[in-house]
């Protein structure tokens, strides 16, 4: 203890106004990670395959964990190497924009797997290459400085084949009168 004692004459109200504003700033700067779910049954077809693969790789490029749960019903608890099987093909598919968290493990009659967006800054939705930012009408109508498409480079003219004949071959031949 200091000798006097030191106390600081304050007003609470501003003091506790201030902590609420520090909270709140940390709070905004936290981000929420959601774990989103993808279900999975083993006799799944090649295009319903590929289509949630897609849908992972938006809730990965979105910042979302995703749960890859696996379902098996009746015999098909006979095989859970097929459903293995299928997992592996998902993080092929995935590639390096994925990374396993968890790995599949059999819990009752689902195997499920966790996969988190790679470490790498993803972009955002808005500044993928796959999905491209299309203005609106009117936003496109207000811009009068928007530069054209640039046009594809063509081939410099190539002269016709007649043209570069020699002057021997465009002689006229001789009468055989």
């Amino acid at each position: 203890m200091a000798n006097p004692p030191v106390c600081r004459i304050m007003d609470y109200g501003k003091f506790r106004y201030e902590e609420s504003q520090k909270a709140k700033e940390s709070r905004k700067k936290t981000v929420q990670v959601s774990i989103k779910e993808v279900k999975f049954r083993p006799k799944i077809g090649k295009g319903d395959f590929d289509t949630k693969v897609r849908h992972m790789q938006d809730f990965l490029h979105d910042g979302h964990k995703v749960k890859v749960t696996l379902q098996f019903r009746g015999r098909e608890m006979a095989h859970p190497e097929l459903g293995s099987k299928i997992l592996d093909a998902v993080i092929e598919q995935l590639g390096p924009i994925a990374k396993v968290e968890a790995y599949a493990r059999l819990e009752g009659r689902n195997m499920t797997m966790v996969i988190a967006p790679e470490k790498k800054a993803a972009p955002k939705k808005s500044e993928r290459p796959d999905k491209p930012h299309v203005p609106a009408a009117a936003d496109t109508a207000s811009e009068s400085s928007v530069e054209p498409a640039a046009e594809p480079e063509l081939e410099p003219d190539v002269e016709p084949a007649a043209a570069q004949a020699s002057p021997a071959d465009t002689a006229p031949a001789p009468d055989p009168a």
